[in-house]
């Protein structure tokens, strides 16, 4: 069960975009493993890439087609990346693309290719094109839940959030959906995950917004730190609300952002929780640095340390490894005198080692939480960074062993 998470919110539509599920068999059977997400004419579209050099084929045609012409589908399959292919791989994305246009009456390069799921392995294009016409009948304004459900792989459960705000006295509706659980560091989004708004933006400036967004949520999370080679994070704005064009600089555009940050965050704090095997939603947040590149170093140099990562889920209150993850971050001229660590409200660690007021059952009751924080004090400045991670346990080695039988 994911940490403080227990189902789906209702996710409200959003003018301008449909949806639809459907069971094409690609890897799954009996469920719904490919999503359709219809368009409306005159929308912009904003996405962010994986940044793994061996990405998969269809984010190199995602990226081709984003640049030539405005989208109208997206076509999202589940259970096979289609990454680590080569031109086979490139040749069913783009093939992919061309049924689907074909049946829609839509440019090929007017739609985008997205695939999670197990590297390696062709593409079972002949299935996928036999599931695209029922695609096509089932597309709905209010399929966004079938669709969170449908491009899940090890994830145990849906994750999406919406919110509605006011613009120029207009309601106007943010709502997305994400995948991911495992193979979590993502270097600039997750491994999916699409959001969508009626408001009417400016191109540049939904890529900026998107930008931001990312930055602040998808680029600050981590549950292994692999990052997978299939990562993708899309930003739509059909501008069906009827709201005037947001510009950057403008007051509406500065509360639709705060917006998207908020759905975005959510979003990304989800795949924390339902991590493979996770019992733990872990906050590392980092201040007193000297600026946010060594904030996030040493938060992610604790994220990442195996051995406090078990001790979470042990609920183990061994700081050592803590302070030990801190010293190893790689800061140069580090005084370890000024640094101070915390579990929760619990002092650790101040001038160099073990708190004098600490106490083992203080640290047991922090760590015996389902949510935890690790406060870390450097001393060196006034930037501040946080990152949310999870615990290691056995089941997420169990996972990851069995994934591909």
């Amino acid at each position: 069960m994911p940490v403080g998470y227990s189902r789906l919110p209702e996710l409200l539509p959003v003018p301008g975009v449909r949806l639809a599920a459907v069971a094409a068999g690609i890897r799954y059977r009996g469920r719904d493993d490919l999503v359709l997400m219809e368009l409306a004419a005159g929308s912009r579209c904003a996405a962010v890439f994986t940044r793994n050099a061996f990405c998969a084929a269809p984010v190199i045609v995602a990226r081709e087609h984003l640049s030539r012409e405005a989208p109208r589908f997206l076509l999202i399959n589940s259970g096979n990346a289609n990454a680590g292919t080569g031109e086979a791989g490139l040749a069913d994305a783009r093939r992919s693309c061309a049924l689907l246009a074909g049946r829609a009456g839509c440019e090929p390069q007017q739609v985008l290719p997205f695939s999670t799921g197990v590297i390696g392995e062709p593409l079972p294009v002949d299935r996928l094109e036999g599931a695209l016409d029922g695609a096509l009948e089932r597309l709905s304004p209010g399929g966004w839940e079938a669709a969170a459900h449908a491009i899940m792989t090890t994830d145990t459960v849906a994750k999406g959030v919406s919110e509605q705000i006011e613009l120029d006295g207009r309601p106007v509706t943010i709502t997305g959906i994400s995948k991911g659980a495992g193979m979590i560091r993502p270097d600039m989004a997750t491994m999916l995950a699409y959001v969508a708004t009626d408001a009417a933006v400016d191109a540049a400036a939904l890529q900026a917004c998107l930008r931001e967004a990312v930055e602040r949520s998808f680029n600050r999370i981590t549950v292994d730190g692999d990052t997978s080679t299939n990562d993708a994070c899309v930003l739509v704005a059909t501008g069906q609300s009827g709201t005037e064009v947001l510009q950057t600089g403008q007051e509406g555009y500065r509360r639709l952002c705060i917006a998207v940050n908020s759905v975005c965050e959510r979003l990304a704090q989800l795949i924390v929780r339902d991590a493979e095997g996770a019992t733990k939603f872990v906050t590392v947040e980092v201040e007193e640095g000297r600026d946010a590149a060594e904030c996030l170093s040493v938060a992610y140099t604790v994220a990442h340390s195996p051995l406090v990562k078990t001790a979470l889920f042990a609920s183990d209150p061994n700081w050592g490894r803590i302070l030990a993850a801190v010293g190893r971050s790689g800061l140069p001229g580090l005084v370890v005198e000024d640094i101070d660590i915390f579990l929760g409200d619990v002092c650790i660690v101040t001038a160099g080692g073990r708190a004098p007021g600490y106490r083992e059952e203080d640290g047991q009751r922090v760590m015996e939480q389902e949510e935890i924080l690790i406060r870390i004090r450097l001393g060196r400045g006034e930037a501040i960074e946080r990152i949310w991670t999870s615990d290691l346990s056995h089941e997420y080695v169990r996972i990851n062993a069995e994934y591909r039988t």
